[in-house]
């Protein structure tokens, strides 16, 4: 395999033997490191069932209760530092028991816990279901929801202080980067909606889309503040999924009047907290977006597609140090061979070098990456990241192949 040469090269590296946790917080700061964090994003299930049945992944890895084999084993097998963290009780439920309608055409129908009535293909390459039905049409179903999901006096959002006394004692000694999730201000209505009634509720109904914003954020405000009062926390994450392929689902001036003031008390909560590096996971492009969260607040982008027509090297030239990115590797190289998954590293070397940055792929690894290219992906990022000869070789899936077993 070709080695490239380490982005660290000439940096003035901080020192050996940094944790994961000051490795990511220090990179985050753009301050010197040892070498930069080895993190991803997770794979398709149906990714990980192909290298399963292919050999390439060991047969013990952990699954959970539906078979999937386990995004951070995966990660672990190919090297990588992981994340870890706690999240106030903010999202809806208790969840109803999944309710399987009938199949046809080698499709499930089924209402989810929530609600939602779904089509999900039972074989083959799967993703994201086909959503049929959604619960909230108007106002008098959105009231129903919120009083069955979004009861903010139920007794399970409560997390007890001696659980919270435990989490934070374990947490302080923790190698890993600590987070707090703080989840979503507009993607989940989203959920509970579907994108064309949502569209239609922030022209016909803007009352009730507040209301509803008003309703979930309060719900963080309410439940996020007994954690942060007694856990540090190196960074805080949300999740959106809120814009497509040329822009967001919404327009900007919905953003701007009715997402961005209920945002701001949020994030000034956490800064208040000495959290500055602020996340939310949003899949499309964003570029719209990114100078309405940063005048929030929210400074770090994830995982920022670049076949959305995200540019992290532009965005760079624009918003300077400012802008915190965490992905940005493209994932249609590693569908296609060497030359393009080198020539991607290429692109995002100025932008590493620089720091504020941690390069992994801009979603979850898709279906259908052949699993050499991907081995050789880990084995050229690791040179790329600036770890040793001996870090690249303690990787488990290289060893696996140096050993000559299948892998």
């Amino acid at each position: 395999m070709t080695q490239l040469p380490s982005i660290i090269a000439g940096r003035a590296p901080f020192g050996e033997g940094l944790t994961p946790r000051e490795r990511f917080v220090r990179t985050m700061h753009y301050q010197t490191v040892d070498r930069l964090p080895h993190m991803e994003f997770g794979y398709w299930e149906s990714l990980k069932d192909q290298w399963a049945e292919e050999g390439h992944l060991p047969p013990d890895l952990p699954r959970n209760g539906n078979g999937v084999i386990d995004d951070g084993a995966v990660e672990s097998w190919f090297g990588c530092e992981h994340r870890t963290g706690v999240g106030p009780h903010i999202d809806a439920g208790p969840l109803r028991p999944i309710e399987i309608l009938g199949e046809r055409d080698g499709k499930v129908v089924y209402r989810d816990g929530l609600g939602i009535l779904c089509e999900e293909v039972q074989e083959g390459i799967r993703s994201i279901p086909h959503f049929l039905e959604f619960p909230i049409k108007d106002r008098q179903s959105w009231a129903s929801f919120r009083d069955e999901f979004l009861d903010p006096s139920a007794e399970w959002r409560v997390q007890p202080e001696a659980w919270i006394d435990q989490r934070a004692d374990e947490l302080r000694h923790s190698t890993n980067p600590v987070g707090i999730n703080f989840g979503s201000f507009i993607g989940r209505i989203r959920d509970w909606t579907g994108f064309e009634n949502l569209a239609y509720l922030s022209h016909d109904d803007p009352d009730l889309l507040e209301e509803m914003v008003d309703h979930v954020t309060a719900l963080k405000l309410r439940f996020l503040p007994p954690l942060l009062d007694k856990i540090a926390f190196d960074f805080a994450g949300g999740w959106e999924d809120i814009a497509f392929n040329s822009g967001p689902l919404l327009s900007p001036r919905v953003f701007e009047q009715v997402i961005m003031p209920r945002m701001e008390p949020v994030m000034r909560l956490l800064r208040q907290h000495g959290i500055d590096i602020i996340f939310t996971d949003c899949d499309g492009n964003i570029n719209r977006l990114i100078p309405l969260w940063l005048n929030v607040g929210l400074n770090c982008m994830f995982p920022l597609e670049v076949n959305a027509q995200n540019d992290i090297v532009a965005l760079r030239e624009r918003y300077g140090r400012d802008l915190l990115v965490l992905g940005s590797f493209d994932k249609f190289p590693l569908l296609k061979g060497k030359e393009e998954i080198l020539a991607e590293f290429r692109r995002l070397e100025p932008i590493a070098r620089d720091g504020g940055f941690i390069p992994h792929v801009d979603h979850r690894c898709p279906g259908g990456v052949p699993y050499e290219n991907y081995l050789y992906y880990i084995r050229e990022k690791a040179a790329f990241l600036g770890m040793s000869a001996e870090e690249i070789a303690a990787i488990p899936a290289l060893q696996a192949r140096t050993a000559g077993v299948p892998a």
